[in-house]
């Protein structure tokens, strides 16, 4: 809920708030909120493999405690640099919720900790379909803690300030609820260019290594729409900070829906990498629609389905990746998986930034066709195998 409030107000706080003097382009803004964007994957990518090897060494439940103290801590930063217009503050606060933003790949190791082959799927969607409920009631709430005709002291900081009360909630829940789910604790070297390290290990196993690819370039093409997006709504329909949290709030819903309700039967008649080639395929075509309607009624017609395909893709993607590891390994393919999407949101993020000197529709129309490269890739190169690695 927390990254759902964020997400759709960046690029609006970026361009009203008073951060350069009148000398400086609207291109070097367009350049300056790209790596805005991108700091925070770019601190993840450092990030997520050391949490995800710390966790193997001292259990889940402590380093997502440690991980949520650095998310409230950058929260707040962030609405402190809003209120001060300081564009350093900014940048710092999303660098150090990036870094600590890497316990997802926890969190997913955890799952994996308590799962069979029978049940990943499904429980891989829950996460899913919890992020999904995130992004429907985060970027509504988000919009409207920005209204100040709502509340006199309502501003841009103030959805900052809410999402770190969350993230307080969030650890004290952890801390008192959430009991350990690691077994057996594994030793491995821990470094700070580890998620390098990682991307050469994606590449290293033949069997791997394209459904690595695969879901950085599917990863990559939907960056571009989640992270931009925002600014094609707001030129294209003058949409306001809520409109656009109401946006992402329906596309939310049907991710809930896909993840939480349609992947359970459809998962259980299909397997995972028949429903990946049929569901990247879809979601790059409909991504292309996006750009036709000049009416928004036509828009939230085809969103449904952009949602529902998408819904499909990532669960499925973590359990082939989960099923092909041994037992000791969940947390360390995860950790690389982590840095390999986070990887993929950071290039998007500067590349968009660039793009939209030109046009607003560029970033969607980068989005369909890097989306439609991983469908080839992974339709033409990748073979399921029995054979279960170890790194």
């Amino acid at each position: 809920m927390g990254i759902g409030i964020v997400i759709p107000l960046l690029p609006l706080i970026f361009f009203k708030g008073s951060y350069f003097s009148p000398s400086v382009s609207e291109n070097m803004r367009n350049i300056l909120l790209g790596l805005l964007i991108a700091a925070y994957p770019l601190a993840q990518f450092f990030g997520a493999p050391i949490l995800g090897r710390l966790s193997d060494r001292y259990g889940r439940k402590r380093i997502i405690s440690i991980s949520l103290i650095g998310t409230i801590i950058g929260y707040a930063l962030f609405a402190i640099g809003i209120l001060l217009s300081n564009v350093v503050l900014l940048f710092l606060s999303r660098i150090l919720d990036g870094f600590t933003g890497g316990n997802i790949s926890v969190a997913m190791s955890a799952i994996a900790d308590i799962s069979n082959e029978e049940n990943k799927v499904k429980n891989f969607a829950l996460v899913g379909m919890a992020f999904g409920l995130g992004f429907i009631f985060g970027p509504v709430i988000g919009g409207i803690l920005t209204e100040s005709h709502i509340v006199s002291w309502f501003n841009y900081a103030t959805p900052f300030w809410f999402a770190a009360l969350l993230s307080l909630a969030n650890l004290l829940y952890v801390l008192f609820k959430f009991n350990e789910t690691l077994v057996k604790k594994v030793y491995r070297r821990i470094s700070f260019v580890d998620g390098f390290i990682n991307i050469k290990k994606a590449l290293r196993i033949k069997e791997l290594r394209i459904l690595f690819i695969s879901v950085f370039l599917m990863n990559f093409g939907w960056n571009f729409f989640t992270q931009f997006s925002q600014v094609f709504l707001h030129i294209k329909f003058a949409y306001t900070p809520a409109q656009i949290g109401m946006f992402f709030a329906y596309v939310g819903v049907w991710v809930a829906v896909s993840q939480g309700v349609i992947i359970r039967p459809v998962s259980a008649k299909y397997k995972p990498a028949r429903l990946l080639i049929i569901s990247i395929l879809a979601t790059s075509i409909i991504m292309m629609l996006l750009i036709l309607p000049k009416n928004v009624f036509y828009l939230y017609l085809i969103l449904p389905f952009l949602a529902i395909f998408y819904g499909f893709i990532q669960p499925n993607f973590s359990t082939l990746l989960s099923n092909m590891v041994s037992d000791t390994s969940q947390g360390e393919v995860l950790g690389i998986r982590q840095s390999v999407l986070s990887l993929s949101q950071a290039l998007p993020a500067i590349i968009a930034g660039i793009s939209l000197t030109f046009s607003v529709s560029i970033p969607i129309i980068l989005s369909s066709a890097t989306i439609f490269l991983a469908w080839l890739v992974f339709t033409l190169m990748y073979k399921e195998s029995s054979e279960v690695f170890d790194f």
